[in-house]
């Protein structure tokens, strides 16, 4: 006669399965917001540029420094900014892989070779 679920013998296993998927999944909505509430800077052009974003990706602040601002040369100034957007979301991604590193470090990557 075969057991119900298809786990013969292992229902304490699952059920420490189980507990260590939920502290993983708590620990992974405590980082995420964490990380949503962290600032994160970068500048560009040797400072002319500045810009703050949280962790949402949400812009705080830009800051041009006024010496930047040239109006026969507006194309650097767009490359600036762009250049600043692009590194302080590096910054994001870095922080949310070193995070997610952390946390599947004993796992030898995602699912510890199960997928």
């Amino acid at each position: 006669m075969a057991k119900r679920g298809g786990f013969s013998g292992m229902p304490g296993n699952m059920n420490n399965l189980m507990k260590q998927a939920q502290r993983m999944q708590r620990q992974m909505e405590e980082n995420q917001k964490a990380l949503e509430e962290k600032e994160f800077t970068a500048t560009a052009g040797g400072g002319a540029v500045e810009i703050a974003v949280n962790g949402k990706r949400e812009v705080l602040r830009l800051h041009i420094d006024p010496e930047a601002v040239d109006p026969e040369d507006v194309e650097t100034l767009e490359d600036m900014i762009v250049a600043a957007i692009n590194e302080v979301f590096r910054k994001v991604d870095a922080e949310q892989a070193s995070m997610m590193g952390k946390m599947t470090g004993g796992m030898g990557g995602l699912g510890g070779g199960l997928f």
